[in-house]
């Protein structure tokens, strides 16, 4: 047999109408025509679906099967053209993110909480892009959205600008730095710096301030957690340089010290590199536009 949906709307709506006439109005043809399908199917089955002489039109033995057939098919079928006009429209897809930002996740939670809400049909999920190289992963759609403070020339991908930052020193009130009002690299020489567990090249304070200046620390520290970092620095073990919107919490703790790095201090910019195709999507257009003022809320000490 050759089975399309049509033939299985026509098996439920007679089933459901009780009668030809009633049916093809509902299926939005004559009578005539769902008279011949009826009858084509049937001969493609070389059995009779109906029994003629009831009224209502009653299914026989064979049509009874093919009904439930219809009745288990047709719903998915709708569920999955729903899906395909949500898909049109923009109301569910994929967010798959890779951060390559390691303080990120300070300000992107609170994005996504309120991201999900507006958008629950859309499947969101968060990948370190420190673990694997994360823009050639947007070229191949492994992910939907990379955040990057590194803007790079690829086809087919756009770096949507969300907000400037500035690197900041933290350390201890009782530590000698504390003294000054800004931070030369020269300064952290002797130091032990604590960074986050990330290659050289993506923390700022080695690409934007050490290396320039021909600088290296006296050691290096890596810790995990931002918590952690912060609880070090309290205890005079080391210094660091974190953004600005991890350090909001600790600028008017007597325990630490921030400062800028060098007089005018540094900025730098957090992009989001998307793939042109989905820049217009409207879910992509939302989260981007609150990545952009969460930050702003965070440093104004607005509850997320």
């Amino acid at each position: 047999m050759h089975l399309e949906f049509r033939h299985l709307r026509t098996i439920k709506a007679i089933h459901d109408c009780g009668g030809l006439s009633a049916a093809a109005d509902r299926l939005n043809i004559t009578q005539s025509a769902l008279s011949h399908q009826v009858k084509g199917l049937e001969d493609q089955a070389g059995l009779e679906l109906f029994v003629r002489r009831s009224k209502p039109m009653k299914l026989s033995p064979a049509g009874i099967r093919l009904l439930r057939l219809a009745e288990r098919v047709l719903p998915e079928i709708e569920a999955l053209q729903e899906e395909f006009r949500s898909l049109k429209s923009g109301k569910i897809g994929r967010l798959h993110i890779a951060i390559e930002c390691h303080a990120c996740f300070e300000w992107l939670f609170p994005v996504l909480e309120e991201f999900r809400r507006a958008w629950p049909e859309i499947d969101v999920d968060i990948r370190p892009g420190l673990q694997f190289q994360a823009l050639p992963a947007l070229e191949r759609e492994e992910v939907d959205l990379v955040v990057s403070s590194d803007p790079e020339s690829l086809p087919g991908v756009e770096f949507q600008p969300l907000f400037d930052y500035e690197p900041v020193f933290v350390a201890s009130s009782q530590h000698p730095l504390a003294k000054k009002d800004f931070i030369e690299a020269e300064d952290l020489r002797d130091e032990l710096l604590i960074t986050y567990p990330v290659e050289r090249p993506r923390l700022d304070v080695f690409s934007q301030f050490l290396r320039p200046a021909g600088v290296e620390p006296r050691a290096v520290r890596q810790v995990e957690l931002t918590a952690v970092i912060l609880l070090l620095v309290a205890s005079n073990r080391g210094v660091a340089v974190l953004p600005d919107w991890v350090v909001r919490e600790v600028r008017y703790n007597s325990d630490y010290v921030t400062r800028p790095l060098t007089q005018g201090g540094l900025t730098r910019r957090l992009y989001a590199a998307v793939r042109t195709t989905d820049a217009a999507k409207p879910f992509m257009a939302n989260v981007i536009r609150l990545m952009r003022t969460e930050p702003v809320k965070l440093q104004r000490g607005d509850k997320p």
